[in-house]
Parts: C-alpha cells; sequence; structure tokens
C-alpha cells in the first residue's frame, strides 16, 4: 500500500474544469515579474486535500505564494480537489491551459501525475511537494522536499524532555511513507533521550485514503485514546486533524505539537494555543516562495530536486508561546549533531 494508483487520463476541453473546483481567486496585481517568460507573474496553486484554511500544510504553501506576489506583483490561481482526490490531473491541466506559470502542485499525492502533465505543457514550470523528480526526467519540473525526519527529531526530543508521563503519543493522518518520516524521526528522537519512553503511535486512514488529512472529530478520538493511556504530549503529522488533537489536548490537560505550521500563532482559539508546546516547522512557505522568486530570475533549473533540512532551516521547531525555551540548549545540541552527520536520523519507523 506504498503507492498511489495513477489519476485518470487528462480530459479534454479543460475550460469545462472549472465547474469542479471550489476555489478562491487572489488577483493582487503589482509589478510586473520578468522571468520564466511572461510579463507578469501568474502562478497557478493547486492545493492538497482540505485546500486553503487547514492551518497547516497547504496554509504554509499559500503564505510561500502570497509572499512573492507581494514581494514581485502578479497573480494566484487557487484550486482544490475534490473530496477523494481523484480531479488532481485536471486541476493541474487547467491552470496550464488557462497560462498560469509556474503550476505549484502541493502535496505528495500529485507526484503520480504530474510528470505526465508537464509532458503535455513542456513550455510551462512545474513545481511539486513532497515528491522527487529526478526520475522523471522532466526539465520543467522541480520537486520541493523536506527532511521532515529531521525536524521531528526534535520534536520527539523536546516531547521526552518535557513529558511528565514518561509516555507520548504520535498521530499520523495517512499511513504512508511520508508520514512515517515523521514517525521515525519522532520516535528517534524521544528514545535519544529516553530509550525507555513509552511512545503509542497510530493512524487515521490506510496508504491512499486521504480523509485522514481532513477528519478533526477522528483525529481527537485518536488522540483522547492516547491521554487517556496516560501520555501527556501528543505530536500529529495530520493536517486538518490536528484541530481534534488539540482539542483532546486540552480537554484532557495534555499537551500538543504542531506541524508543518508555527499552530500557535495560526490555531486562532486561546484555549487551544495553550497547550500547544511547539510545532515542527516545515518551511513549505520558504521552499515555495524560492522557487517562485527563482522562476522569476530564469534561474529554475528544473529535473532535479530541492532538499530542505536543518542545515538550511528548511525544518525546526517553533518557539511561540515560550514553553521549550528551558530545554533549547538541548535542542540545540541535537539540531548541531544532526546537521555535523554525528546522528543518523531514519526515515522509516
Amino acid at each position: 500500500m506504498r503507492g498511489m494508483k495513477a489519476a485518470a487520463l487528462l480530459l479534454a476541453g479543460s475550460m469545462a474544469l472549472a465547474a469542479c473546483a471550489s476555489d478562491e481567486t487572489d488577483g493582487d496585481s503589482g509589478g510586473s515579474a520578468s522571468g520564466g517568460g511572461g510579463d507578469e507573474l501568474m502562478v497557478g496553486l493547486a492545493y492538497d486535500t482540505g485546500g486553503r484554511g487547514d492551518k497547516s500544510f497547504n496554509d504554509s504553501a499559500y503564505a510561500g505564494v502570497e509572499a512573492a506576489i507581494e514581494e514581485m506583483g502578479g497573480e494566484v490561481q487557487e484550486l482544490s480537489p475534490n473530496d477523494d482526490g481523484s480531479d488532481r490531473a485536471e486541476l493541474l491541466t487547467q491552470l496550464a491551459e488557462q497560462g498560469y506559470d509556474p503550476v505549484i502542485g502541493v502535496g505528495f499525492a500529485y507526484g503520480e501525475i504530474i510528470g505526465d502533465i508537464a509532458a503535455e505543457y513542456p513550455e510551462t514550470t512545474f513545481a511539486v511537494v513532497d515528491s522527487s523528480v529526478a526520475e522523471m526526467d522532466a526539465d520543467n519540473l522541480t520537486g520541493l522536499l523536506f527532511a521532515e525526519e529531521q525536524g521531528s527529531f526534535l520534536a520527539g526530543a523536546a516531547a521526552a524532555l518535557k513529558s511528565e508521563t514518561g509516555h507520548i503519543g504520535f498521530v499520523g493522518g495517512v499511513e504512508n511513507p511520508l508520514i512515517q518520516k515523521f514517525e521515525a524521526g519522532y520516535v528517534a528522537g524521544a528514545q535519544a533521550v529516553d530509550p525507555d519512553i513509552i511512545i503509542d503511535t497510530q493512524y487515521i486512514s490506510p496508504a491512499g485514503d486521504f480523509s485522514g488529512f481532513g477528519d478533526p472529530a477522528r483525529g481527537r478520538i485518536v488522540a483522547q485514546g492516547m491521554f487517556d493511556a496516560g501520555a501527556d504530549i501528543v505530536y500529529h503529522a495530520a493536517g486538518g486533524s490536528g484541530q481534534g488533537v488539540f482539542e483532546a489536548a486540552a480537554a484532557s490537560g495534555g499537551r500538543a505539537i504542531g506541524v508543518d505550521s508555527d499552530q500557535y500563532e495560526t490555531v486562532g482559539d486561546p484555549a487551544l494555543q495553550a497547550v500547544i508546546m511547539t510545532s515542527m516547522l516545515k518551511r513549505v512557505d520558504n521552499a515555495v516562495e524560492s522557487f517562485i522568486t527563482d522562476f522569476s530570475e530564469g534561474s529554475v533549473d528544473g529535473g532535479q530536486d530541492i532538499v530542505n533540512d536543518l542545515s538550511t532551516d528548511g525544518v525546526g521547531l517553533s518557539t511561540s508561546g515560550g514553553q521549550i525555551d528551558d530545554i533549547q540548549t538541548q535542542i540545540d545540541d541535537y539540531r548541531q549533531q544532526i546537521i555535523d552527520g554525528e546522528i543518523e536520523v531514519p526515515t522509516i519507523p
């Protein structure tokens, strides 16, 4: 169950696809961006499950686009997949047909089909977050990757250092190789601090079922079970379902670790904000902004992956709220050991 079936063949007449996308268009017109062969920067953004408003992964991608447009001018067209994600190929096609360039697919699920779309539109520049393109032989496609296991190692170390029960948890959205990287790093970091620590791990949905990224109710049930069993800190890598993890922490007097964005700043509820000890930052915003900047300057190489890790601040831990200030020295030490190669973080649980 490690792979996903390729999306259906592209439909003809892409203009008819507009009805399939429930999205917003932000048309912030500003100055012109002269890279990439166009007169004005026109970014096409195809979201992962849940779309903008997840206060996590998708929102981080949008923040990167927004920052680039604020700096250089232009506009963005946003599209979100349907509930089962079966129209991802159609979304990419629609954006390319309408002249958006670059076109960015947010999430590994686009990796199965974006190579085919890039081949159909060789004059359009594409990027995909969380999927390698190195073997796709597509000069107009870039992979934006992250060392999630490294940031998760620090999250695990923080959880073990702050736990009062010696019992912590991990909630994954979908059980696939990408989210397993979060689990592997988290477990390794916690065990580096305390080899005897108890770590509960559970996924909301199996591989291929992306509902686990957008179901806060189920996220709360899974996390509540961990808190009831004695865990006092739970880390989630579950997209929008993380809201339920925060709710379970608040109801149980426990704490939680957010993911992707600084969720202390984005959760929007003081009661939930109080339980967010830290967040594992996956700087999708920085990666997307940097890619768009390179595009505007005509310096995208294409056909390769860009890996964002601790050494580039592509991943890390947030400090909002001050709850990990007292262990920052230990966290910094682990961070440097990873950067120096003294600690090799696993990517498989």
